[in-house]
């Protein structure tokens, strides 16, 4: 095998369209995790643990 067939074709190409797909990837992710929390933290106590969370796993998995 040659060199140059083992080699990456484009290594690293980032361009602006990537750039921006991934920010706002990133802005929705953020959003959509601030929602669940601020949806979780209505629920009481005994709503939480019928789903298996508590106050602490609010802040620290979502």
């Amino acid at each position: 095998m040659e060199f140059d067939q083992n080699r990456a074709a484009k290594p690293f190409s980032v361009t602006l369209p990537d750039v921006f797909r991934a920010a706002i990837s990133a802005l929705k992710n953020w959003r959509a995790r601030r929602e669940t929390r601020e949806i979780l933290s209505h629920l009481s106590d005994a709503q939480l643990r019928d789903i298996g969370l508590t106050r602490n796993d609010i802040k620290r998995k979502c």
